[in-house]
């Protein structure tokens, strides 16, 4: 889906992390890192990893039925296939050997879902010469920094949550289901082009957090009920995610004082998000901001995280970074993050990217409590 120098550019990025742990070969074989480095990724039904070379040409090892379509998708050229009734991890441990690498120092991710006791043991009896060095979360660092590329994608997956948005908003009434706006969601996510109709948490709303990951019932809407929609599409496996309360019938004069509360402070936090500035003050702003208006008697949970590119892992969200009160770490141009405020029923969410002048967004539906047969949508 990108041009090779982009793919350069990331290789780039690996080869100085490889360099500084003084690494010979990189093992991948976490889904996203895949995905971000060879343009190819796919489940671990069978191990499966791609391996990157300090100097020579990288390869991929899997799955002989994913070979082909793997070839299509990926830059690199050599690609090696096992048959079912093969061992993948002798397979991928072969594969080492024969590319001289028996006697390397081979870097990988200790805490990729793939890279499991089992894998270490498996490659480490395989290649008993070898030195396995830890580089605990690359999977995720490497990718932590978007290029205009990869944010013009997430840009695309931004406009089809606001159409999402927009379509519930104008469909839902008295009476309606929330499988029916979720139905909405996903028919518009399929529509407009997103990899699939997955949508967020789309439930009735309670308390200050607690229906953000709320269960799916189907419930019937009535009046003065709060719909809770999260959206979550995919174009090409980059994520953007877009939360906003629908209110059912006509709204309250302190319901919409709660909402531009709510709004107000994490305005103030997005326009606070530019690159050398601490997690943990950006973080400060919406955490301590609520709790001092009133709106909740604490706020234990994130106020964003990391998005990007998403593949099959047990993780639906990527919290390597994310806004937490002991976050020292410093945000850089070109980061962008899923930000997100509740409470009193109200939930209000943005995919927004770091830039010399604070946080932008890439989701452009109207910052405000949002009403049955009311769109809410700007361009942005």
């Amino acid at each position: 889906m990108f041009p090779r120098d982009e793919y350069d550019w990331r290789i780039a990025k690996a080869h100085a992390a490889m360099d500084a742990a003084a690494i010979d070969l990189l093992l991948i074989d976490s889904g996203e890192l895949l995905a971000w480095l060879t343009g190819y990724t796919v489940s671990e039904t069978m191990y499966r990893a791609a391996l990157l070379p300090r100097q020579g040409q990288p390869w991929f090892v899997l799955r002989e039925l994913d070979e082909a379509p793997c070839r299509k998708k990926t830059w690199i050229t050599d690609v090696i296939g096992f048959a079912d009734i093969d061992d993948p991890h002798q397979a991928v441990a072969d594969s080492i050997r024969a590319h001289g690498f028996a006697d390397a120092r081979i870097g990988a991710d200790v805490n990729a879902y793939s890279f499991s006791a089992h894998t270490a043991a498996r490659l480490k009896a395989c290649l008993p010469r070898a030195e396995f060095i830890a580089l605990p979360g690359i999977s995720d660092s490497l990718r932590w920094i978007k290029s205009p590329r990869e944010i013009a994608v997430l840009k695309d997956a931004s406009a089809i949550a606001d159409k999402a948005m927009r379509a519930i908003a104008q469909n839902v009434r008295v009476g309606s289901s929330t499988r029916a706006a979720a139905a909405t969601a996903a028919a518009t996510f399929l529509l407009e082009g997103a990899d699939s109709g997955e949508t967020g948490p789309i439930v009735k709303a309670s308390g200050n957090h607690e229906f953000l990951h709320g269960a799916f019932k189907g419930e019937l809407l009535g009046v003065g009920d709060i719909l809770h929609v999260e959206l979550i599409p995919r174009v090409d496996g980059y994520g953007a995610r877009l939360m906003r309360p629908i209110a059912i019938g006509d709204t309250t004069v302190k319901l919409r004082d709660i909402a531009a509360r709510i709004i107000a402070v994490q305005d103030e936090q997005i326009e606070a998000m530019k690159p050398g500035a601490l997690a943990r003050d950006v973080d400060a702003i919406t955490r301590q901001g609520l709790i001092a208006s009133g709106l909740r008697p604490r706020y234990d949970n994130v106020t964003a995280y990391t998005l990007g590119l998403y593949t099959r892992t047990p993780r639906t969200s990527d919290f390597s970074r994310a806004f937490l009160p002991d976050a020292d770490w410093p945000l850089e141009e070109g980061m962008v993050f899923h930000v997100y405020a509740t409470a009193a029923r109200l939930g209000f969410s943005e995919t927004v990217v770091v830039t010399p002048e604070g946080g932008r967004r890439l989701t452009a539906t109207a910052r405000q409590l949002l009403t049955a047969h009311q769109s809410g949508f700007q361009r942005g």
